[in-house]
Parts: structure tokens; sequence; C-alpha cells
């Protein structure tokens, strides 16, 4: 007898993920997929549009198992919903040829073949031939990487000059890290003496490639592009921030909702700022004062070793109080992020088997003293309660999800919005009394909220409303972008710069933390209505944190029903 089962919406989720995972091993590297290790994706137009190809796939799988009569249970409807989203977001963007200029200071496909190298398994030679042989793949996905660039040439789809030239720059770093070798080089160095000729001679030809690259770049690529644009314009962005947001925006509210909350912020940090430096002509200036007279951290290595013990007491003192925690969710790590990169601080999650723990990066650019202000409420974000704890307990719970939404199905908006939820959280529940890590906490805030700003009003040219200190009635530029973000942060210019780098590189997904926060915040002020007096914070949590992700569309309605 034959067998007639109908695929159900979260088995076509998985084996989308398995075959996610055959032409992309870098996503299966961080899965901690062990095959993967050797391997590197081919980042060519071929390869993209195979990757196209399986989503078509995939959700016309997916139409044929939403059809059966058990999806319509909680959870598949869910993840049905979710693949759905997450797929038709990313071939918009395919289909759109975004692929063919996706050129930047991060998250470029470019920076995805470096950093898997720094989570690939290194424990043993037989880890050690496996990153030989990556490195050896190298050379190859670049070469495809160029491929698809100048494929956009041709078409005339140009990537923003500035941050083509940043990249350019970093390209130049990668390859000369100041010790005449390049990053692969002193990556490499660190593997056993038996395999030292094979690791050598595999890293001097990945150094090489990103020479290539890196001319290639500045001598044909930079000339062609001179004069496009920096700004995307309303269609391309409202097409991204669908992407990370997972939901169709309405821009102009969200632009007001970024001013609101503006006005309200700058309001508090004054009164933040009166407690530290009394007279203080703006907020800034008494950070700038901290900068220099405020709590700091002198070293590298005691830095990392301070946020470690920030986050280890975050964990001693939620769990069991406002999160309920499995052990292996407990383990998190802090490191120092490679050279070369984005100056913002980030969050990689553990892999599916818990066999490398979540770790933060801080990425030092050059410092070796680091106020703490603007670090507390930081790893908050990045750490505890924040990325750490929403996407361990993703993998924890991955039984009673699909693998896809414990893994490869996030948006960017969900996790973004809980880990700035849970720097609010940290600061109700009274962890940021201390005046100078509140302020940097109010400054943290305000800079996601500049970001909703100066990210929709510079890639749609809005007009700065009347009512604001800064330029009113113009519209905005990145010139007016950067200057106004600089003036509303305590980051010093290279950061700066950096950010508004990273805004043209990937328009649409620095909205997502603010919108992201308010969707998690309207989602447990509904819930707790429904419930009274039984509403139960660390109940909701944990049941928030369990459901997987999920666009902005979808995330309010499932957190107010929990």
């Amino acid at each position: 007898m034959s067998d007639t089962h109908s695929p159900l919406p979260r088995e076509v989720a998985d084996a989308y993920v398995d075959a996610l995972i055959a032409l992309d091993p870098i996503t299966g590297t961080y899965l901690g997929v062990k095959e993967s290790s050797s391997r590197l994706p081919d980042l060519s137009p071929a390869g993209q549009e195979a990757l196209a190809e399986l989503q078509r796939a995939t959700l016309a799988r997916l139409d044929e198992a939403e059809r059966a009569p058990a999806a319509d249970s909680d959870s598949e409807r869910r993840c049905g919903r979710l693949l759905r989203e997450r797929l038709t977001a990313e071939l918009a963007v395919h289909e759109a040829d975004e692929g063919l200029r996706w050129v930047g200071n991060m998250a470029t496909p470019a920076h995805s073949v470096r950093e898997v190298f720094t989570v690939t398994p290194s424990g043993t030679d037989e880890d050690w031939a496996a990153i030989a042989e990556r490195l050896r793949a190298v050379p190859t996905a670049y070469a495809g990487y160029r491929e698809s660039l100048a494929q956009g040439l041709e078409r005339k789809l140009y990537a923003a000059p500035r941050p083509t030239a940043t990249f350019v720059d970093q390209l130049t770093e990668w390859s000369d890290t100041g010790e005449g070798r390049g990053w692969f080089e002193d990556f490499a160095s660190a593997g056993p003496e038996a395999l030292r000729a094979e690791l050598d001679e595999a890293a001097r030809g990945a150094t090489a490639a990103v020479v290539e690259l890196r001319d290639w770049m500045r001598d044909v690529y930079t000339p062609a592009i001179e004069g496009a644009p920096n700004t995307v314009g309303r269609e391309r962005y409202a097409r991204w921030a669908r992407y990370f947001n997972g939901t169709d925006l309405d821009l102009d509210e969200a632009y007001a909702y970024g001013w609101a909350e503006y006005h309200r912020l700058l309001g508090e940090m004054k009164q933040e700022a009166e407690r530290i430096l009394p007279g203080a002509a703006t907020p800034w200036v008494a950070l700038a004062h901290l900068d220099e007279h405020g709590k700091h951290i002198e070293g590298v290595d005691e830095v990392r070793d301070w946020l470690q013990g920030l986050m280890d007491e975050a964990i001693e003192k939620l769990d069991g109080t406002h999160f309920e925690l499995a052990e292996r969710v407990r383990k998190v790590e802090s490191c120092i992020a490679p050279p070369g990169g984005a100056a913002a601080p980030y969050y990689t999650p553990p892999t599916e088997d818990f066999s490398r723990p979540g770790r933060t990066w801080l990425p030092t650019m050059g410092l070796t003293r680091f106020p703490v202000y603007d670090l507390v409420s930081t790893w908050y974000h990045e750490g505890v309660p924040g990325h750490h704890l929403q996407l361990a307990q993703w993998a924890h719970v991955a039984q009673d999800l699909s693998r896809y939404q414990a893994t490869v199905g996030h948006v960017s908006a969900n996790c973004e919005g809980w880990a700035l939820y849970a720097e609010r959280l940290m600061d109700e529940l009274g962890f940021l009394t201390d005046p100078e890590h509140r302020l940097g906490y109010l400054d943290a805030q305000m800079m996601r909220a500049a970001r909703v700003i100066v990210d929709i009003g510079m890639h749609l040219e809005l007009e700065i409303p009347a009512d604001s200190p800064f330029h009113p009635g113009e519209r905005w530029t990145p010139e007016l972008a950067q200057e106004f973000f600089g003036s509303h942060s305590s980051r010093p210019a290279d950061f700066v710069e950096s950010e508004l780098t990273r805004y043209l590189t990937i328009p649409g997904q620095a909205i997502g933390y603010k919108l992201g926060e308010r969707a998690w915040l309207l989602g447990r002020e509904q819930a707790r209505e429904r419930h009274g007096d039984a509403f139960d914070l660390k109940t909701w949590h944990m049941a928030a944190l369990s459901q997987g992700s999920l666009g902005l569309d979808d995330l309010v309605d499932e957190l107010s029903a929990l």
C-alpha cells in the first residue's frame, strides 16, 4: 500500500532548511552542520538563481501542504505563515536583482565569507583540514561575487558610492593587517603545525583573492558607479523594509513615530544629564564628560571579561524571577570581534546542539579604553536578556517548532525589537538606576529613534518637520543625516560614519529596532489587559520566546493571545 501522506507546513519548512544548507554551507556552519565546514556557497548569478528556484519550489509545496486538514493547528499555521512571508520577501529582493549590487560595509556576501571562519569548528586537526579546504574555496566564492556585481554593472544596477568606498577600504585592511600578511593568514596561523604548509598556502590564496577583488572594486567598479545615488528611493526602500520587518509598513507613519520617540527621549535625557553634569547644555555634553571622567575599563581582555561578568550577573538575577532558563541557555560567551568590520557590536547564536554557545562580539576599533555607560544596556541588548535569550531559547525548543522557525526563518525586526525591549525591561526592573548607565541606555534608545528618522527620511528624501530643532523644512540628504546623527549620539565620529554607511548598505533594517520594540510592548500590554490580575510576566516571557520568529504584521496578534 503506497504512502499517500502529504507533507504538512512544518515538514515543508524543515525540508527547505536541509536544501538551503546544501546550497549555502555558511548557513550550515552557523547551525553546527560539520559537513559544511569545508565549503562556501556559489555567489554568482547562477548560485543566486539556484536559491531562488528552491524558494519557488518550496512555496509551491507549501500551497499543497496548507490544504491538508491537519495544517489548521496553531503550530502548523504559524510555521506556514512565517515560511510564506519570508520566502516571498526574499524572492521579491532577488527578482529585483538586488543581489547584483549588494555592496557595503557589512552583511554582504564578501563579509559573510570572512566572518564564517570565526565560527567554523577549530578544535582538532580534522577541523583545521576542513578549514584549509574552505580557505581554498575563497577565491572561487569571491570570483562568483564579482561576477554578480559585474552583471549588475552591465544592467546599470549600481551600488551606492559611499558604501562602495568603505568596502574598498575594508578589503584593503583584510589584505594586510599591518604584519605583512592578510586576515586569512592571521586566522590560519592558529592552526596545528602538522598542517602548517597546507594552511599557509590556502590562506595566501584567500588573501590574493581579497586583493584581486579589492583591485577590481577600486579600478573598475568604483569609476563605473560614479555619480550614482547613495539612497534607494521609496520603491526599493519599501521592498527592503518588508524584507527586514516582515510587514508592508506605512513608512510615513513610521517616520512620524520616530520623531515622537525623539521628543520623548530628549526630555528624559535632559533630566538624567542634569544628575551627572548640572547645567550641561545638552545631554551629549554630559555624555562627553563621561567619556573623559566616567567609569571605564582599561584593556581589551579586561573589557571582554567585564562584559562576560555583566551577562553572568544578569542570568543569575533574571533566571527564576522573570525567565525560566534551561541550563544550556544559561551559557553565553563574550568575544572580541575581528578587525576590519563595522563598528557596531553583534551576536552569533549557538549551534543547534549547543556545541558552540551563543557569543557576543565587541569591535574595539583600535581602542583600549572603554567607558561603561554605553556598554551596559548594549550588552543587555546583545546578550542577556536580549538576543541570546531569544535565539538560544529558539534553539532549545526547536523540537516543538520547526527547524526553520528556530534557525533560518528570522525576521530582523522581531529579533532586534526583542533586544530593544530587553533593554527597556532592564530599566523597568531597576537595573539601570546608576545615572551613567541610565543616560547611556537613553542615548542608545535615542540612537534607535534617530535611525527611524534618518533611514526613512534620507532614502525617501522626506521633509524635516517644522517643530524639529534641526534644519526644519529642509529635505533629508545623507550629509544632513550624518550631521543629525552625530549631534544626537555619544558615539565617536568613526562610529557615526560607519552607522550612516550601514543605513545606505542595508536600507530598512535599522528601523526594525524601534518598530519591533513597539510591537513587543503592544503585544505585552494587550496580553496584560486580557489576563488582568492573573497576568504573569515570567510566563508570558517564556511563551513569547518559545514561539519562534514572526513578522511584525503577525507578532502583535500572537503576543496578545499568550
